[in-house]
């Protein structure tokens, strides 16, 4: 075979996020090398891993200028707060990636809230408390349910729907003796999930289009709720009307005022919203990057060359090169596998799925055999994509039906219930 010749590319992360990325991007002509640091065993199939962590931005920088790295992506949320693209702009190295004084409105609930009310943006009602004790009276006098955040996100632990003040004081008590500096209450809207995204150079943002999500982690929304375990592209609840309401009242203020502060804001744009059933819409809160699961459906529809649409948003040439973003016509579903508190079970099932059947890893591990074992909580999200969202999730099912592992949970209803 013909050795590749191109750019090397270093992505940060280690979820699988950064697995879809690199895969993507390891099968374009323009890329020699991906590199993903500190990246995860399954990615070794394809990129080279390397044992930095993705919030030491000294060693990362000194990695990328030793080995000709012409594009960083810092997808990650600690790589993002440890302000790795100030620190690699002022060293002029190419960056996709928001400073930490534009993502913050991301990386904190607070103030991606507190944003969004002074701008006037459609949010639900809420509090932000620092102390337990006022926390919990306003809690007392809430109308339930009530849902209770920490400021920062924790995974599957940041946030509770509390049906009742027991349940609420008891969620709040945990987060401040766990640590937790401050917590957010706000009110319970029910309705449709779902989530937009554009990519922006910091001046021009171009859409990506919607996902809906599935945060609980039993069928029909019952459970406690997760970061994510499943997820469609793209969302046909949701029509181009809503799509401008959102871009014209939270996308353009947000990120027109990040410009103003001389913050602006390079990468991709998120941001968690709910519309009711009289079609009102609700910003729930800004996401720093695409969410797993949606990242791999969003990318598996995505016809671009991803390396040229990412460089044009780091060189700031975005509105020359692009209007809009190439999407394939068709559906992806995603499906989260979880083990629970189940580690080092190996998986199975993995080498007899179809070849268009999209696998990316969350937190496995290989053994000395070179079987894939779990190592607890998420660890595979399964995609496929057809032109009709009922063959995709048929599809899909099928294939997670050929997957096996030691506490094996999914959601069953993907795709198939929508709540609005």
């Amino acid at each position: 075979m013909e050795e590749k010749t191109g750019k090397n590319i270093l992505i940060v992360g280690d979820s699988v996020n950064e697995y879809s990325l690199a895969h993507k991007l390891s099968l374009l002509d323009e890329v020699q090398q991906v590199f993903v640091a500190p990246g995860n065993d399954a990615m070794k199939d394809f990129c080279t891993v390397v044992d930095i962590r993705e919030d030491s931005v000294e060693e990362l920088l000194e990695f990328v200028l030793e080995n000709d790295i012409e594009l960083t992506i810092a997808s990650s949320e600690k790589a993002i707060k440890a302000d790795i693209a100030s620190f690699f702009q002022h060293n002029n190295q190419k960056i996709f990636a928001p400073t930490y004084a534009s993502a913050y409105v991301c990386t904190s609930k607070a103030a991606g809230r507190k944003f969004m009310y002074k701008n006037r943006m459609p949010c639900p009602r809420f509090a932000i408390f620092d102390k337990p004790n006022l926390a919990i009276e306003h809690a007392k006098n809430s109308k339930m349910p009530i849902v209770v955040k920490t400021d920062e996100h924790q995974g599957d632990r940041g946030t509770m729907v509390c049906s009742s003040f027991s349940i609420a004081q008891s969620f709040i008590e945990e987060l401040f003796d766990s640590g937790e500096k401050k917590v957010i209450i706000e009110d319970f809207v029910l309705g449709h999930e779902f989530s937009f995204y554009v990519i922006t150079d910091g001046y021009h943002s171009i859409p990506l289009g919607t996902a809906a999500t599935y945060k609980y982690a039993m069928d029909g929304n019952g459970g406690l709720i997760t970061s994510g375990m499943g997820a469609f592209v793209p969302d046909y609840k949701i029509s181009r009307q809503v799509e401008q309401k959102i871009l014209q009242q939270i996308i353009y203020p947000t990120l027109n005022s990040l410009e103003r502060n001389q913050t602006p804001y390079v990468g991709i744009f998120g941001v968690d919203c709910v519309i009711t059933s009289q079609d009102q819409l609700f910003a729930l809160e800004f996401n720093s990057f695409l969410q797993a699961p949606e990242c791999q459906g969003i990318l598996e529809l995505e016809n671009e060359n991803l390396y040229d649409l990412i460089n044009a948003c780091v060189v700031g040439s975005l509105a020359d090169d692009y209007q809009e973003i190439d999407m394939e016509d068709g559906y992806a579903v995603s499906c989260v596998l979880s083990s629970g508190k189940k580690e080092g079970s190996i998986i199975e099932g993995l080498d007899d799925l179809d070849e268009t059947t999209k696998i990316a890893h969350f937190n496995t591990k290989k053994n000395v055999y070179l079987e894939y074992e779990t190592k607890g909580g998420r660890t595979l999200t399964v995609t496929k994509k057809a032109k009709t969202l009922s063959r995709a999730i048929d599809n899909l099912y099928d294939e997670v039906s050929l997957i096996s592992f030691d506490g094996m949970k999914y959601r069953k209803d993907i795709g198939k219930s929508v709540t609005i």
